[in-house]
């Protein structure tokens, strides 16, 4: 049986959590949220790249993503153009995208990744 580690956990929730050679990254969204979404996107990218380092991996490892958009209509171009050049070249994994009401109304888009541990 594998450990289980978790990284960043308080009584809510851990911010991402190592097992059985993969990394679950949960939801991240940008501190600085008067961003437009471009802005907020690449924060929420950089915070998902120091969350993989800390789990031993890096964006060329990912699998699967989850991003919601607060507005899809008005803000799916401007976070694709953030987040097609941040992903790792021959590297995009699956994802899904969605509008939804975030649990800020300053929240424009959150993403979830899941990632393979380098070995």
């Amino acid at each position: 049986m594998s450990d289980i580690a978790r990284i960043e956990t308080d009584k809510r929730r851990s911010r991402a959590v190592v097992y059985n050679g993969m990394v679950f990254v949960g939801g991240m969204t940008a501190d600085d949220r008067s961003q437009d979404i471009k802005g907020q996107t690449r924060q929420t990218l950089v915070k998902i790249e120091e969350f993989l380092a800390k789990a031993g991996t890096d964006k060329s490892r990912l699998l699967t993503a989850q991003i919601w958009i607060k507005d899809i209509a008005k803000d799916f171009e401007g976070m694709n153009e953030v987040w097609n050049a941040w992903t790792a070249r021959n590297a995009a994994p699956t994802r899904a995208t969605a509008q939804c009401d975030m649990g800020a109304p300053d929240v424009l888009v959150e993403i979830i990744v899941t990632a393979a541990v380098s070995q």
